[in-house]
Formats: C-alpha cells, sequence, structure tokens
C-alpha cells in the first residue's frame, strides 16, 4: 500500500511562489510515476506535472516554465516549485502514484491533497 502525504499548500500573493511536498511511503516498485494534479472549485481534475522513477520530469504544455517538478529519493519525497502564481492557480493539489503512466484518470493511488489560495 502506497501512501502519499502531501504539504505546503496556503495563502500565497499573486506573483508570489510556493513550494509543495509529497511524502511517499510504502513504494516497492522498480518503476513507477509521481504527479502533481489540481481541482478548482467546479473544476474538473487537471494534470500538471509528473516524474518517473528514472527521474525524467513531465510537463502539461501550459505549465512549462512556470512549475518545476523534482524528486528527493533519499527522503521519498517529490516536490512541485510554483512560481509567478495567480488567482487561477487556487485549487486542492494532489499528489499520486501509478506503476504505469502518469494520466488523472488512472493514478492508483492519491494524497488527500493540499489547498493553495492565491490571493491579495
Amino acid at each position: 500500500q502506497v501512501q502519499l502525504v502531501e504539504s505546503g499548500g496556503g495563502l500565497v500573493q499573486p506573483g508570489g511562489s510556493l513550494r509543495l511536498s509529497c511524502a511517499a511511503s510504502g513504494v516497492r516498485d522498480n518503476y513507477y510515476v509521481i504527479g502533481w494534479f489540481r481541482q478548482a472549485p467546479g473544476k474538473e481534475r487537471e494534470g500538471l506535472a509528473c516524474i518517473n522513477s528514472n527521474g525524467t520530469p513531465f510537463y502539461k504544455d501550459s505549465m512549462k516554465g512556470r512549475f518545476t517538478i523534482s524528486r528527493d529519493d533519499a527522503l521519498n519525497a517529490v516536490y512541485l516549485q510554483m512560481n509567478s502564481l495567480s488567482p487561477e492557480d487556487t485549487a486542492v493539489y494532489y499528489c499520486a502514484f501509478d506503476r504505469v503512466a502518469c494520466r488523472a484518470w488512472s493514478m492508483e493511488y492519491w494524497g488527500k491533497g493540499t489547498l493553495v489560495t492565491v490571493s491579495s
């Protein structure tokens, strides 16, 4: 059983930055992906960025250059650095795990999410 715990959310002003953390435990697979997703009120969950067990990152096109995903194997953690935040980035942010691919509709395990609010 893989468990994921997100942290780092909170209130940030427009134009600010935030780094989210995802602590993973119970991972036993040689290959896997961990991704960051978000869901804003009234909107569908969307994928933002993923990183596989080889360290290769993948980004949603619209997030490239503004969001950076990284991992620390020693800490079993995956991070999402978010810059130039705007109110449109307000959402609950989730990390998720899968053994095959990084797709919002098929991730095997999900964290409970962390709320990011961008407001002045």
